[in-house]
């Protein structure tokens, strides 16, 4: 089976990782925009870091048989910083330009406030002035509450809800996730944290698999860059369709991606031999 897996931070991962990753079927990645461990202080840091996600790390997985794309924008966790915010995004758009920028994110909330807010909309306007598919990061606490802010945002800056992919739910969140908005609503299986493989195969199963977004959106903790795999293995013991196996596994994240124009992921990559992959 062909997998994209739609969230993951290949930015904190080994070359090692890419190879489990091709193994086990996974051909492109998505890569958004997330918080390094901790907060910068220049714009300029910013900056070097969003090339090397849409350069370098695009180049390093293809070596390994892997299409990289990327997400660009500025992370909630370091929004508290006005000025900064400010600075990052007068000057990102030479980054969102980007051949290989799919997506602006993740944007989003993490401790629920009015600064958060500020960067959100702008971001969120900035999406949609551009026409782009957006990511947005649901906090890992207060998960109700913060869609509460999310919902607040798209009212007053009324984005095409259809081009927003809502990451992070849980079953706190799922069902009015769907119900209030017309997004492409994402479920994160981590081994510890977030979702496992048995509790995001019986969301599917109870709400279905339409405009449902998987992935392992593996970072600096403890999580699984083939966790998409895990999921589908687990559908498939719990008798979900081939249909909605597929659906999960390519035609979703297909389908939301297409909606820009740079996506025109390479599934016909192989990797390098041995003495060609390095870095």
């Amino acid at each position: 089976m062909t997998i994209i897996e739609p969230h993951i931070h290949m930015y904190s991962r080994t070359t090692d990782d890419y190879q489990r990753m091709y193994e086990a079927g996974i051909r492109v990645c998505v890569e958004p925009s997330f918080w390094l461990g901790s907060h910068r202080r220049y714009a300029g840091t910013f900056f070097d870091y969003f090339r090397n996600v849409l350069e370098f790390e695009h180049t390093r997985s293809q070596r390994f048989g892997v299409d990289h794309f990327a997400a660009i924008a500025y992370n909630p966790k370091e929004a508290e910083n006005r000025a900064l915010v400010d600075e990052v995004l007068d000057g990102i758009g030479e980054y969102l330009d980007n051949p290989r920028c799919v997506a602006m994110g993740e944007i989003g909330f993490n401790n629920l406030n009015e600064a958060e807010y500020y960067c959100f909309t702008r971001q969120l306007r900035m999406a949609k002035e551009r026409g782009m598919p957006v990511i947005i990061h649901i906090s890992h606490t207060r998960k109700p509450e913060c869609l509460d802010w999310v919902l607040r945002g798209f009212d007053e800056v009324k984005p095409n809800q259809r081009m927003i992919y809502l990451d992070h739910n849980t079953e706190d969140t799922i069902k009015r996730a769907l119900a209030e908005t017309d997004c492409w609503c994402g479920l994160t299986v981590y081994p510890i944290s977030k979702l496992d493989p048995q509790r995001a195969s019986a969301i599917i199963k109870q709400y279905g698999a339409d405009r449902i977004l998987v992935s392992g959106s593996a970072d600096w903790g403890i999580s699984d860059p083939v966790s998409m795999v895990k999921v589908m293995e687990q559908m498939k013991a719990d008798g979900h369709s081939e249909n909605t196996l597929q659906k999960i596994a390519f035609e979703n994240p297909n389908k939301f991606y297409s909606q820009s124009p740079k996506w025109k992921p390479r599934l016909d990559l192989k990797p390098l031999p041995i003495e060609l992959r390095q870095p």
